[in-house]
């Protein structure tokens, strides 16, 4: 006998027009009030833009501009050189995630079939890092960059300042490590079987079966050196290599309102646009730890 599923509206419920027009009167609602809550923000900054210096200050506030100016956003992309900013962003973005998807599988994958020894000491060592505060780790972060041991150069005012301390993210690593483990055994003995070595094995087998979180991994690395302020800050004392995070707080101090929210309407497409583009690699890259043996 066959156990129906569990459910908060019974399907009897559901099969009466009344039961039914109330269930979907409330899911509306609430899907609703979610988007509200989401999007009225993005609205109330794209449309505050474009309202006047004098309209966006006023109290209270109106919820649409009494008249529309594109202004601001053209002010904003000149007067605070955001293509400038905005490259350099986009160079210490993609050198940050190309190094880190790179020694981060290479890692993930030594650890995981490779089995090297003191392999789990290793692995708890790294998770180990994720224990210590992000702020503590700035000024040896620091020292070690602004004087690299061994070759004693001077990584400040490069990219490399952000490349190479973005690499060592434990928590991108775990989460691959944690996939390859997923992998079948199977699948990589008939590989060896095929006289594929270790490294042809990674590169025809395991990475294309590893797309989801590779997906997933990279957004991670995106993300987090698009948005981060502190350490570029330190890194770039150079105003023409700042990214568009320090630029913004750098750049703000004699700019109109409306043009700062331009300025930061601007900043946000490129990883909105991500999001839209790659989000299916999100929803894929969540249900990445099912992969059957």
């Amino acid at each position: 006998m066959s156990s129906g599923t569990r459910t908060l509206v019974s399907p009897l419920t559901l099969a009466r027009p009344r039961g039914k027009a109330l269930y979907w009167t409330v899911f509306t609602a609430v899907v609703l009030l979610f988007a509200l809550a989401f999007l009225f923000p993005v609205y109330w900054m794209v449309t505050g833009a474009m309202k006047s210096p004098d309209e966006v200050t006023r109290t209270p506030p109106t919820l649409v501009p009494k008249a529309w100016h594109l202004s601001g956003y053209t002010d904003a992309w000149d007067l605070m050189d955001l293509p400038t900013h905005l490259w350099n962003t986009v160079v210490q973005a993609a050198g940050a995630w190309l190094l880190q998807l790179v020694f981060c599988t290479a890692a993930a994958y030594a650890l995981s079939k490779l089995k090297p020894a003191f392999g789990k000491v290793i692995l708890g060592g790294i998770l180990a890092t994720l224990m210590v505060p992000a702020q503590a780790l700035v000024v040896p972060k620091y020292l070690t960059v602004a004087d690299l041991p061994l070759i004693h150069t001077s990584l400040l005012n490069d990219p490399l300042g952000i490349w190479l301390p973005a690499v060592a993210n434990a928590f991108n690593l775990y989460l691959l490590k944690r996939f390859f483990d997923q992998i079948p055994r199977d699948v990589l003995e008939a590989a060896e079987i095929d006289g594929a070595g270790r490294l042809r094995t990674l590169w025809s087998i395991v990475l294309p079966m590893s797309r989801p979180v590779l997906g997933v991994v990279s957004i991670f690395a995106l993300v987090a050196v698009w948005q981060d302020f502190l350490w570029p800050l330190m890194v770039f004392s150079d105003t023409d290599k700042q990214p568009i995070s320090v630029a913004l707080v750098q750049l703000s101090q004699n700019i109109q309102l409306t043009v700062l929210i331009a300025a930061m309407v601007i900043a946000s497409i490129p990883m909105v646009l991500m999001f839209l583009v790659f989000q299916r690699h999100i929803i894929a890259g969540i249900s990445a730890g099912s992969t059957k043996g």
